[in-house]
């Protein structure tokens, strides 16, 4: 919630600050993940890395709705609930390529880079915990960091399944279960900003 000692001005621009360090740390992970996604031939790798992107969206459109207004902070809510819902459509597609192609993933690549982007996911789900009270557009937003860590513990499980069975389903469970993630998170996130675009009078 809002520190009763920030003003209006002092409160948004601690918002801004946190939304550009996690912008700029989803934007260079997603990069490095969809390159070693590829590489690796990594279902889960490249759902994580789709996901990253998405978020980089995300928070450059938080920041825009920061000193707008309950009006366009719901609105910014409803774009990251529909990026997620699409992010789920994503991963399914990938899934049942995989499953067409039966290709097995490198547990090592697969390993490694999972274990940076958990490390950064934790230390950007740290900075946004702060803020998560403060209104839908950040609460929106810590969802999308939470929703980044759980992913990366299943990149990690993925990692492990492939590297003990030498196969690829461990791979494509763990897609398929952040595809859920992605579209239970965004159901959420769609209803609380239509009830909140409901209840705030249009300027």
């Amino acid at each position: 919630m809002k520190d009763c000692c920030e003003t209006g001005v002092e409160f948004a621009a601690r918002q801004r600050a946190v939304l550009l360090v996690v912008l700029w740390i989803n934007a260079a992970m997603f990069l490095g993940e969809c390159a070693a996604g590829l590489v690796a031939h990594s279902t889960a790798l490249l759902s994580d890395s789709v996901d990253m992107l998405g978020d980089a969206i995300v928070y450059g459109f938080s920041l825009y709705a920061v000193v707008r207004g309950p009006v366009w902070q719901a609105r910014a809510a409803l774009l990251k609930g529909g990026i997620m819902a699409g992010f789920a459509l994503v991963v399914l597609v990938e899934v049942a390529l995989k499953l067409i192609r039966g290709v097995v993933p490198s547990a090592d690549m697969i390993g490694v880079v999972g274990v940076v982007a958990l490390a950064a996911n934790l230390f950007c789900l740290a900075l946004l915990a702060r803020r998560r009270g403060d209104d839908i557009n950040m609460r929106s937003a810590w969802l999308c960091s939470r929703n980044d860590m759980a992913a990366n513990v299943g990149v990690l499980l993925a990692a492990a399944g492939v590297g003990l069975t030498d196969a690829a389903w461990p791979d494509i469970a763990v897609g398929s279960l952040i595809a859920g993630m992605f579209g239970s998170s965004a159901v959420g996130v769609l209803r609380a900003a239509r009830q909140q675009l409901r209840l705030t009078p249009v300027p």
